[in-house]
């Protein structure tokens, strides 16, 4: 597959928040890889369209929400890279069609609707089987590319952000690093594992579930760790970091926002350039700033928070949330 994407730059964060803390605050920017396929999205499918290529399969068919960041960039990559795409969409088929689902749409994305119960059975062999059937040959790639993919592909996304020159040495231990903490919003968890996989065990990762009661995400990090190192797929280290949930910033629940998480999108934005998109990234960086005020985090530490891109979806939305309040 041929190198289509920009490298992510890093964008340091100087506010009187970060100064009064006393630490190093940088965002690695996957929303600017690409315009379509960016931010973790393009990590997760990565070596799931590796691995459908190697096996020659020409069609691809994986589900998501009718504003899935997924789908979005499924469709797209499908596009670019010459596979044909059917996008299995959760709920009824509503008209117009939202930008989302255009977007799919016009890069070649069959949608096929399922309804809530039906979608729930996604993962099992028998609604599997069944796809398999109705389409053909495709090669499936689950919802959010959560799969051994998905956390193969970011392990990737950190050791980008760490050019040589930019290490420093701890006087104490001579141990070279970049970031202390690499802090990330937190859906399906493969983001998380992967990163965590990826970090020396001096350096230490943090989630921010955005879904109501995300202390289960837990046990399926565990689970996609064990899975992934006893694989034999390739692993920086033979055991992941310590990594730690921080589930206080979820704002209500998925796709949840309110009048100060708007505001504070909006005002990080206008102070630093760094746009931020309401479903994941804008409910991580609100949490990073509050922990800092709180002392959270220590004078001198050094963290890069990982921009997930997602912006698409703040059209739909913004859509959705002029009916109620002002953007």
């Amino acid at each position: 597959m041929s190198l289509i994407f920009f490298p992510p730059p890093l964008q340091q964060i100087n506010s009187e928040i970060t100064r009064d803390a006393g630490v190093n605050l940088y965002v690695l920017r996957l929303d600017l890889m690409h315009p379509w396929v960016n931010g973790n999205k393009w990590f997760k499918l990565k070596y799931n369209l590796l691995e459908a290529e190697e096996k020659n399969f020409t069609t691809l068919l994986t589900f998501g929400g009718a504003y899935s960041n997924h789908i979005y960039a499924t469709a797209a990559a499908g596009n670019l890279f010459g596979f044909r795409t059917i996008g299995v969409i959760r709920g009824e088929q509503r008209l117009p069609l939202n930008p989302t689902l255009s977007f799919a749409v016009q890069q070649g994305m069959q949608l096929v609707y399922l309804n809530r119960e039906t979608y729930r059975q996604r993962n099992t062999p028998a609604l599997q089987e069944y796809l398999q059937q109705r389409f053909g040959e495709v090669f499936i790639i689950p919802e959010g590319g959560s799969n051994l993919n998905g956390v193969r592909g970011c392990t990737e996304i950190v050791g980008d952000a760490m050019p040589f020159d930019r290490l420093r040495v701890r006087p104490t231990t001579g141990y070279a690093y970049a970031f202390d903490h690499i802090c990330v919003a937190c859906g399906t968890a493969t983001t998380l594992a992967g990163i965590a996989l990826s970090l020396d065990h001096k350096q230490r990762a943090i989630a921010f579930p955005v879904l109501k009661n995300g202390a289960f995400l837990a046990q399926e990090i565990e689970s996609l760790l064990t899975n992934y190192l006893a694989s034999g797929l390739p692993s920086p280290y033979t055991s992941a970091a310590d990594w730690e949930l921080v589930c206080d910033y979820h704002f209500g629940g998925y796709a949840k926002v309110n009048d100060e998480l708007l505001q504070f999108s909006q005002q990080f934005r206008e102070e630093h350039n760094v746009p931020l998109d309401y479903v994941y990234t804008a409910k991580m960086f609100y949490g990073v700033m509050d922990l800092l005020k709180q002392g959270f985090f220590c004078k001198g530490d050094s963290l890069l928070l990982v921009h997930t891109g997602g912006l698409q979806g703040n059209v739909g939305m913004e859509q959705r949330l002029q009916k109620f309040t002002k953007i």
